[in-house]
């Protein structure tokens, strides 16, 4: 809760310029002003009980309505960001927040994570890839880890079922090089929500075949 504390003013910018753009594109179906302090805002903050993220590279892949990405970023202002979405309209309405609350050291990256994760610029460059609610653990996996450098993590922010999740991920993990390391319970504040976050260490580099393409991750996850 400090976190909302010390940057309420920046927190309620955000949330009203989320409301404001959700009249005009489809970023979250939460507008309740409690729910979005709890559901958006402090379930992205979560990994702050467990991680220290300053000075550190963090990718927020399919970051959507810059969730948990922005949240982080406002809390841990050291920290260096890269947003990444497939759509340009969210893009521009990142913009828009980054501006708003001039937060340096933000990048907004449009393109499909598979693209992203293929591209030099940002393969195995970042000490986080993070991502809430993008995908089962295994085909999240094939999307997050090329992202991730050797001795570096990827979070994931998950439901109260994850669990089989994380069973079924451990071979899809291990070939791409990682290893899951933590699995956290946390309950969001007020609330009777539990979810998970689970922390993948990148222990190898990822093998050139990965990222495959969007289809074949969908259609043919590794299991």
């Amino acid at each position: 809760m400090r976190y909302l504390t010390e940057k309420a003013e920046a927190f309620d910018t955000y949330e009203r310029l989320l409301l404001e753009w959700n009249e005009k594109i489809n970023l979250t179906a939460i507008t309740e002003h409690n729910d979005i302090v709890t559901k958006h805002f402090l379930d992205s903050l979560t990994p702050l009980d467990f991680r220290d993220l300053k000075n550190k590279s963090v990718i927020d892949v399919g970051t959507g309505a810059g969730f948990p990405g922005l949240p982080l970023k406002i809390a841990v202002p050291e920290m260096r960001l890269c947003l990444l979405d497939s759509l340009n309209k969210r893009i521009n309405f990142l913009k828009e927040v980054i501006n708003a609350l001039g937060l340096e050291g933000t990048e907004c990256v449009h393109a499909r994570a598979e693209d992203g994760g293929r591209d030099e610029k940002f393969r195995e460059k970042f000490d986080f890839a993070i991502s809430r609610a993008v995908a089962p653990l295994n085909v999240l996996a094939e999307y997050d880890l090329p992202f991730v450098k050797v001795g570096g993590e990827m979070i994931a922010l998950k439901g109260p079922a994850a669990y089989d999740e994380i069973k079924q991920a451990e071979k899809a993990v291990k070939t791409l090089g990682g290893e899951i390391s933590d699995v956290k319970t946390v309950t969001l504040p007020d609330t009777q929500l539990k979810h998970l976050l689970v922390f993948v260490g990148k222990i190898s580099p990822t093998p050139a075949k990965y990222p495959r393409k969007a289809v074949k991750i969908s259609k043919d996850p590794i299991i």
